[in-house]
């Protein structure tokens, strides 16, 4: 019989897993994993940053080379593999790519390249570069802030060298750990000579090769120097990474060519942007995109490949922010969803107490915007000034062309603009495409009021302020403007000029402030407020916001309609390599939202025992508590630490390696800036104590007891996230490992090793035709046809595994996903444009439930989970299943009366049982939820 070709990947994907590359896990590690993805149900595997990376990277985001797959992670050869056998299997692959920044190193050929020829490169325009910046020693230079210790001193010490390799007959400058090139005709003569008259082992020396440093088209500084003096855009305020123009079309396509013609050659089916809020013209950005992909689609027709890739952008929303409507983007990579699934989570009434809790143990009554807007005036002040001044001398320029706005002095514009950042309540405003959107106005609006509130009766200020708005996008060049005259030029310039500069110089401005508050937003909250402020550490999550602890049902509902409506595609998430904690580290937090008194009694107490008076302060001792409650392991019984040293030893020690993180994030008593040493080993004391006899590890007996009472109640809540996020509008993205348990934290213990091998042996356990012949300790093995055509089929009885191994293994939740995504496979215009319809629950517990539908064309998905009464129902996980079902007796859920299906043929996915609706449309709800806290129904 010939073969039947597998199906070939669809373009919108039906679920996508996100996998870390690097050396010790590269593209053909990648590879052997396929049968297990496919499996499972996954229909596109999710690459981080594909192309060649600086040595030694574990990420990728440190670009050295965009035309060239990584040598590091087996190059392209081993990327078309993976695509061939992905196809095989019929499956895409997705790779994240990474336009706004590259490294800023010298094994980065443009960047070297640049550092020798300074303005002359071809590539002094690829690099977001101020070329005149205000510091005389760098009109014409760069900075290079690589250098542990001062200029003289790293000098003096032998740091900075002139060395020459023989073997490629050139010179260079060792500094920083970096081999630098030389401006041609700045090192002249013998080499040797040369090498030698420049050794700084002596004064002599130490002149000379300073002298020759003069001449290059660098300046080496104290790393130290950097926020204060960087003269070009970095990623956020990391100077190894430097912002690249893609605006400018020639750098677009050098930056884009190899993704482009890997996705016209079939092997990309899709693009993930990178922090799209650092470039210049986002919007313009994803349109030039879009067109290229789309003149590629033209190849993958004739062979075969469906057009129109996947594309999907990183982009932080803010509460009640919508993306872009007018971008040609699938929608964001889910960190919106993140937030959304997790404040469902949370009960409304432990607010407040949990507030107070906080409040009491840090001894800062302020609110949360007042501790934000805080963390702003730091970052502003000592992480982004340089950034803050070329914005200030960008205004600067445009207030002196005009004889009515030049008495506006530079430090009036600091100040003011400084308040206006500080309150700015967005990543970014998108002004590109004519003007302020309304959106865009809408968040400028929020800003200026709270700029007026901070600056007071200032009217001078206040006055001022209006003007800073009105040159950053909220009003046109004004006309008949008196421009100042000059000393070259007495007259005024001709209007055409005139308009032309003074468009110019408000759109360098514009572009200096778009691009400075994302970096502000993201450092402020993410990298200050969140790891410094916890009443439920649970609610602190990149794409989170400190003022949103929960979430309506009807809400959550209404947001997940207006996705299906605008996005339908847009990615799903609930772990990502940049979270802060693992998606059921969050869930068994969220538990304490439903007892949080008890919860903060038992806090209390813990708290003194933890340390004597002193450091570390109670707040951070409170924080320390929440993740060692949070991300207890599962397999570590309290009772037997004595009998389990190195279990211990290796949980401890990924909490104290978040520990150093968080208190240096903090920046409140150390900081990665200026490390406290004592305060930190204070901190670190406090860990190292849990380990020892006596009252230490009586305490970690207490709080790992006190962890796994309320771990049951968890996984009921990460049951919840886990069937939403494979079932609401949009497309369902697994962080690699998160289909098991993930009680991971911060990275890189977010980025630990997988052990597939374990996953592939439980999920061909579960095999739902019965039995497995497969060798469940290769990965490599595919798992049989017979078990994954049942599975797509939707003809299976068996249920899923819910016995104590299942809970805590989390065998549940791995089948929980391979039966959402089987369903998602047999009907897929179910989910891709099928309805959205919230259920209304009638009875007790009908606050308590989640219950929806998904329809299209006769087909009909019914889901249903529980939220905020995870405690109630933890029997689940702990072989109770009864008594936990008789929580909902008397609840029902209802049916609409215009469901155009056979309610007769649902039948229960996850359990192979037919549910009994009555003559009311109405499901019993103790009966749905005889067996699992969810429960996930199709028509047949």
């Amino acid at each position: 019989m010939k073969p039947v070709a597998p199906p070939i990947a669809p373009s919108i994907p039906r679920a996508t897993a996100r996998l870390q590359l690097h050396a010790d896990f590269t593209l053909d590690d990648a590879r052997r994993q396929l049968p297990y993805y496919a499996a499972l149900g996954v229909s596109h595997l999710y690459l981080s940053p594909i192309t060649q990376a600086k040595a030694g990277s574990t990420h990728g985001y440190d670009v050295i080379d965009h035309e060239r797959v990584s040598a590091d992670l087996g190059g392209e050869s081993a990327l078309r593999e993976l695509a061939d056998a992905a196809r095989a299997h019929g499956m895409g692959l997705i790779a994240d790519i990474v336009p706004n920044h590259m490294a800023a190193h010298a094994s980065n050929a443009w960047w070297a390249d640049m550092l020798r020829l300074g303005r002359q490169s071809t590539h002094a325009g690829t690099f977001d570069i101020n070329w005149d910046a205000p510091d005389p020693l760098l009109r014409g230079k760069v900075l290079l802030p690589v250098l542990p210790e001062p200029y003289s001193e790293t000098l003096a010490a032998g740091g900075i060298r002139l060395v020459h390799d023989a073997q490629s007959g050139t010179s260079h400058i060792e500094a920083g750990g970096q081999q630098l090139p030389l401006a041609p005709g700045s090192a002249t003569g013998d080499p040797a000579t040369l090498c030698a008259a420049c050794d700084p082992d002596t004064a002599a020396g130490q002149a000379r090769l300073h002298a020759l440093l003069e001449r290059q088209h660098y300046r080496l500084a104290w790393w130290r120097t950097a926020p204060d003096l960087i003269n070009w855009r970095r990623f956020f305020e990391i100077s190894e990474l430097v912002g690249v123009r893609v605006e400018d079309e020639a750098v677009f396509n050098a930056v884009h060519a190899l993704v482009l013609r890997l996705y016209r050659e079939g092997v990309l089916d899709g693009l993930r942007i990178d922090h799209i809020d650092g470039l210049a013209s986002p919007g313009a950005y994803l349109r030039r995109l879009r067109r290229a992909m789309r003149e590629a689609d033209d190849a993958r027709s004739q062979a075969g490949l469906p057009g129109e890739g996947y594309l999907v952008i990183e982009k932080i929303l803010a509460d009640d922010e919508a993306l872009e409507p007018h971008w040609p983007t699938h929608g964001t990579t889910g960190y919106d969803f993140m937030d959304q699934v997790g404040a469902l989570l949370h009960a409304p009434q432990a607010q407040a107490p949990l507030e107070q809790f906080w409040a009491s143990l840090s001894r800062d009554p302020r609110d949360a915007p007042a501790q934000l807007r805080d963390a702003r005036h730091r970052m502003l002040a000592r992480h982004f000034p340089s950034e803050r001044q070329a914005l200030v001398a960008a205004l600067a320029r445009i207030a002196h062309r005009d004889a009515r706005t030049r008495d506006w002095t530079q430090p009036a514009i600091d100040r003011v603009l400084t308040a206006l950042l500080a309150a700015f309540p967005v990543y970014r405003t998108y002004a590109e495409d004519g003007g302020r959107s309304p959106a865009d106005t809408h968040w400028c609006r929020i800003a200026l009021d709270q700029a007026r509130l901070a600056l007071g009766d200032a009217s001078a200020d206040l006055r001022l302020l209006d003007q800073l708005d009105q040159w950053l996008g909220g009003g046109t060049p004004p006309s008949g403007s008196t421009t100042a005259p000059t000393a070259a030029n007495p007259g005024a310039d001709s209007t055409d000029t005139a308009d032309s500069q003074e468009a110019e110089a408000r759109t360098l401005a514009l572009r200096r402030f778009q691009q400075l508050t994302p970096p502000l937003a993201a450092k402020a909250l993410e990298d200050t407020l969140f790891y410094r402020r916890g009443p439920l550490l649970s609610r602190n999550e990149v794409g989170s916001s400190p003022t949103r602890f929960t979430l309506p049902l009807e809400e959550f509902h209404a947001l997940c309609a207006a996705r299906a409506g605008t996005h339908p595609h847009a990615m799903l998430a609930t772990a990502t390599h940049d979270h802060k904690r693992g998606e059921d580290t969050r869930a068994r937090l969220a538990v304490l939202s439903e007892i949080p008194e008890d919860w903060r009694r038992t806090a209390d107490g813990w708290i003194a025992r933890l340390a004597p008076p002193g450091a570390p302060t109670p707040a951070d001792r409170y924080l320390l508590l929440q993740s060692l409650v949070g991300a207890w392991p599962l397999s570590l019984s309290p009772d037997r630490l004595s009998e389990q040293p190195e279990a211990v030893a290796e949980f401890l020690g990924r909490i104290a390696q978040w520990q150093e993180k968080s208190l240096r994030e903090a920046k409140l008593h150390t900081s990665w800036t200026d490390p406290n040493a004592d305060y930190e080993r204070a901190a670190r004391q406090c860990i190292e104590a849990l380990q020892q006899p006596g009252d230490g590890q009586a305490l970690l007996r207490d709080i790992g007891s006190w962890a796994l009472k309320i771990a049951p109640a968890g996984l009921v809540n990460s049951l919840t996230q886990t069937v939403l996020r494979n079932t609401v509008p949009g497309v369902p993205d697994l962080y690699q490992g998160a289909d098991l348990w993930d009680f991971s934290l911060v990275d890189p213990d977010n980025r630990r090793p997988v052990d597939y091998a374990e996953r592939a042996a439980l999920l061909a356990e579960s095999d739902p035709s019965g039995a497995s012949d497969r060798d469940a300790t290769d990965a490599t093995t595919p798992l049989r046809d017979h078990a994954a055509t049942s599975v797509q089929a939707g003809d299976v009885d068996t249920p899923i595994p819910t016995d104590a191994r299942a809970w805590r293994s989390g065998a549940i939740k791995q089948s929980l996903i391979q039966r959402a995504l089987a369903l998602r496979a047999r009907y897929p215009d179910v989910f891709r444009v099928g309805d959205y319809t919230p259920l209304a629950a009638h009875g007790p517990r009908a606050a308590h439930v989640i219950a929806y539908l998904r329809r299209h064309d006769g087909r009909c998905v019914l889901v249903v989970a529980p939220r905020l009464c995870a405690m109630a129902l933890a029997g689940y996980a702990q072989g109770k299943p009864a008594q936990a079902a008789d929580f909902w007796a008397g609840t029902r859920v209802v049916l609409p009366a215009d469901v155009d299906a056979d309610l007769d043929a649902l039948r229960d996915v996850l359990f192979g049982r037919r549910p009994s609706v009555n003559t009311a449309g109405e499901l019993a709800l103790d009966q749905l939820l005889r067996d699992g806290p969810v429960a996930l129904l199709a028509t047949e």
